[in-house]
């Protein structure tokens, strides 16, 4: 009898053991993107201090709800990834068409090859940047948190030279992707912050599925640019803007 009980635990904890092992490689990812609009209407205003900014600032922040929602989803399948912004009436910020309140890239990314296509819509310009997956330095902490009922691990990272990054990510989902282009860490990215930039994106929910081959697919459409081309045209727009938001929206197109 003893045999027999010592055995049925055996299996028993076999099974929950497998269970618990189990990793997802393919199915979808919705997330949520929540935009600080008073804090991007602050930096707008710069700073002016006349009465007519406070003023508008004010009204603006009377009528508009703080955070404004926005939704993607990501498209994984082992070493490949997609992610489609929702389409959605955006937030005007404090009356502009700020590119900081949109979501306007459907990034592919080869993990396997390490290349990426990012379809980038820029003031109406359709492009598409192929060039190599950006490196991110990231930095594993021993914080977790719990993302769409995962566990997830905090990373910190500094991209673009000067952009504080914080992502949560979990080693249950074998993909190293996440929303965007952030990707690098050893486990799916479920959730990324820019505490400094007022932008946050967070999985709401995760669905384990077989992805048909010819779902992951680059974008086609768009003017083929690089990375070092995308620079050289958003300082080219920087020039012709000539405000004070001017490179903040060089660093947004950038993301």
């Amino acid at each position: 009898m003893k045999t027999i009980i010592t055995l049925a635990l055996l299996l028993l904890t076999g099974s929950l053991f497998a269970q618990h092992a189990k990793f997802i490689t393919s199915g979808t990812i919705e997330f949520e993107k929540s935009i600080n609009v008073y804090a991007l209407a602050k930096r707008e205003m710069g700073k002016r201090t006349d009465a007519l900014s406070i003023q508008r600032l004010e009204a603006y922040e009377k009528s508009t709800p703080q955070f404004t929602k926005l939704h993607g989803t990501l498209t994984f399948d082992n070493n490949k990834t997609l992610y489609t912004p929702a389409t959605e009436t955006y937030e005007r910020i404090w009356g502009n068409d700020n590119p900081a309140g949109k979501q306007f890239n459907v990034v592919y990314n080869d993990l396997a090859t390490g290349l990426t296509t990012n379809q980038k819509n820029i003031y109406e310009e359709l492009f598409l940047l192929k060039d190599s997956i950006r490196k991110i330095k990231w930095k594993i902490t021993d914080e977790t948190r719990e993302i769409a009922g995962f566990t997830c691990r905090r990373a910190n990272a500094l991209i673009m030279d000067s952009v504080y990054v914080v992502a949560f990510y979990t080693n249950e989902i074998h993909v190293s992707g996440g929303p965007e282009s952030f990707t690098g860490l050893p486990g799916m990215i479920l959730g990324v912050a820019l505490p400094y930039d007022s932008f946050t994106w967070f999985a709401t929910k995760v669905t384990e599925a077989v992805i048909p081959p010819n779902v992951i697919v680059p974008a086609k459409k768009g003017k083929v640019i690089n990375n070092k081309q995308l620079a050289e045209i958003l300082k080219d727009f920087m020039k012709s803007w000539g405000t004070n938001i001017a490179p903040f929206e060089t660093k947004v197109y950038s993301l």
